[in-house]
């Protein structure tokens, strides 16, 4: 056997059974009911959560675009920032992803509260108090400040090996501000923006935690009805496992569209 599949052994071996087999698992409690026997009444029951998934995929589409609009100057400011700065800006930006996730959005439960410190702070002016949580942007807000970590990091991986002579040549062509990111930086950005919204989108439009805490139970996701399938009283594998086939089918069609208009806006620029 050549040294390369041995390698490619433990590989192999982590897909099947971290990938493959779960898969599979899913598939199978999907298209079958409590008997073991073959149905599609779970896909059918599906679509009395529809609303849910439709509004998990905006919820999801919106937090990601917001991370694109904030990660894209800040990534770029780093890039081109001394090698010691961007070392320190990258730490800045990673240290919040060594805390708990659970935490972290349990601080900004803290934060939005009727008593919590941003309506304390506002209420020194005569302003509120506000209903800044138990509501779709408060969990939208959750999904943005968890996630932009991985809108920035492929970012700026792409941005960094963008030679400065580049840019500097594109100004000395007459180009403005604009014409340099749409024409140039834009472009060779590509490859990041595509990692950065699907590293960004799949757990935006899965999650469950952020909904819950932040949401105050009117504005479930689809993740939280998977969960509660699964976890929750009202017990049904089947079912959840066909949500989650129905909405893994749903990311992988989205992806694939993406990155099909993504293709063709970049060989249009």
């Amino acid at each position: 056997m050549k040294v390369s599949k041995v390698f490619a052994v433990p590989y192999a071996v982590w897909v099947l059974v971290f990938t493959i087999i779960p898969l599979g698992l899913v598939i199978g409690f999907a298209l079958t009911d409590s008997d073991g026997g073959f149905t599609l009444q779970n896909l059918f029951d599906m679509s009395d959560y529809m609303a849910v998934l439709f509004r998990s995929i905006l919820f999801a589409i919106i937090a990601t675009v917001i991370c694109l609009v904030l990660a894209f100057p800040a990534a770029y400011i780093i890039s081109r920032a001394k090698s010691f700065n961007q070392s320190s800006l990258i730490v800045l930006i990673m240290v919040p992803m060594w805390t708990n996730f659970i935490l972290r959005t349990y601080a900004w439960m803290t934060l939005l509260e009727s008593n919590g410190l941003i309506n304390k702070f506002l209420g020194l002016f005569g302003i509120g108090p506000l209903n800044l949580i138990n509501n779709g942007g408060a969990v939208i807000l959750g999904m943005v400040y968890n996630y932009l970590p991985f809108m920035i990091l492929p970012l700026y991986s792409v941005m960094v090996k963008i030679d400065s002579s580049v840019i500097e040549a594109a100004r000395d062509l007459g180009s403005n501000n604009f014409n340099l990111v749409r024409r140039v930086i834009l472009p060779l950005s590509m490859p990041g923006i595509n990692s950065g919204i699907i590293a960004v989108f799949i757990p935006s439009v899965s999650t469950f935690v952020i909904s819950r805490m932040l949401g105050g139970g009117t504005n479930d996701l689809i993740g939280d009805i998977i969960e509660s399938q699964f976890l929750g009283t009202s017990y049904n594998p089947h079912l959840g496992s066909a949500m989650a086939l129905v909405l893994m089918i749903v990311v992988i069609f989205l992806m694939s569209l993406f990155n099909q208009f993504g293709s063709e806006e970049e060989a249009m620029l």
